[in-house]
């Protein structure tokens, strides 16, 4: 099976984000469980999930600049308590802070990206507000002036030139995060996920809000889009969208995660299983698909030649006339994004069991 590789789009190239319909006839969104038990929430990561595969990069942060200019367009066309798809780290956060969705699956080839959304759901929990998670994501002694009226842009330049705490402080946080994950929910986490998780961690408290999508493989932190930088994006009317802009959005995630309704799998958007997998259980439970963020995934598989075997993928999701795809593209016009260019349904048209619009 061929893999699709990475999935972000160089700074370079400034993504631009943007937003279409999907079609089916498929209703409802009521049979969702209000919480996930421990146990069922581990098996549901593992028995949806496909083999780990591998990556250019190891993707443990968004670069995408336009990602929230989308979201006043999303909220016109999307209602809360569907269900959220997605693929990649924080973005998916934003995403789902703004749709609030009932459940949200977090879709990528890496397994990898399953342990950095481990990490996060850990922190999520231990964190009591947003400048409390901050202060553990990158083992910063919290400031003082920090509280619920702080903007996003208040609590990146707070944390920024706060020394980052010893080894001692590292430790005891990664042993917290593992001991939420193993204790309290008790995971039966393998030695490779514990080792992948401590890996994601410490990327971040070595390179604070300034890492990158790329710090993790090149060892810096400059000419990058930075985890600063995304958290004081706005949407195009200025409003700042993101999942640490206000405690409200902070507090959404936080339950979502106790709730352990932010499942993690790991697949390939054109593999056997995972999307696919995701699909038969949102049937059986009477829901639909509300927004599924693609990122520019489908770049990469029109170039490998496996766009048909996920346009497959995509038929058997439960969707209605206003489930809605979010891509990002280089260089292109929002509103011509899929009718000028290619998608797996167009202008009304969907993807046969094949994959092929007809």
């Amino acid at each position: 099976m061929n893999r699709w590789p990475r999935l972000v789009v160089g700074l370079a190239f400034a993504a631009s984000v943007g937003v279409w319909p999907a079609h089916s006839t498929a209703r409802a969104s009521a049979g969702l469980p209000d919480r996930i038990a421990d146990q069922e929430f581990w098996s549901l990561t593992e028995t949806l999930s496909e083999p780990n595969g591998t990556f250019r990069s190891d993707n443990l942060l968004s670069n995408e600049i336009q990602l929230q200019s989308i979201i006043p367009d999303l909220l016109a066309r999307a209602s809360p308590g569907g269900v959220y798809l997605g693929v990649g780290p924080e973005q998916n956060f934003t995403y789902i802070s703004a749709l609030k969705p009932k459940i949200a699956f977090i879709i990528d080839v890496r397994r990898g990206n399953l342990q950095l959304q481990l990490m996060y759901k850990a922190l999520f929990e231990l964190s009591a507000d947003r400048a409390d998670f901050v202060s553990r994501l990158f083992t910063k002694k919290r400031p003082d002036g920090l509280g619920a009226e702080s903007t996003a842009a208040d609590l990146m330049n707070a944390y920024w030139d706060i020394p980052t705490s010893a080894d001692a402080v590292y430790q005891q946080n990664l042993q917290a995060i593992l001991g939420e994950l193993t204790k309290k929910h008790q995971f039966p986490l393998s030695p490779g996920d514990l080792e992948g998780i401590e890996y994601v961690y410490h990327s971040f408290y070595w390179f604070g809000p300034a890492i990158t999508y790329n710090s993790s493989a090149t060892g810096q932190t400059g000419g990058r889009t930075t985890y600063a930088d995304l958290m004081m994006l706005t949407d195009r009317t200025g409003e700042s969208r993101g999942y640490l802009a206000t405690e409200a959005n902070f507090a959404r995630m936080r339950d979502l995660e106790s709730r352990n309704l932010v499942v993690p799998v790991v697949g390939n958007f054109a593999g056997p299983k995972a999307i696919r997998a995701v699909g038969g259980y949102l049937r059986d439970h009477g829901a639909t698909v509300t927004a599924f963020y693609l990122s520019n995934v489908e770049q990469y598989l029109a170039m490998d030649g496996i766009w048909p075997i996920f346009c497959a993928n995509v038929a058997v999701l439960p969707l209605d006339e206003n489930s809605t795809f979010i891509r990002s593209a280089r260089g292109q016009v929002l509103g011509n994004m899929l009718t000028e260019t290619h998608g797996c349904s167009v202008a009304g048209r969907r993807p046969s069991a094949q994959g092929a619009v007809r």
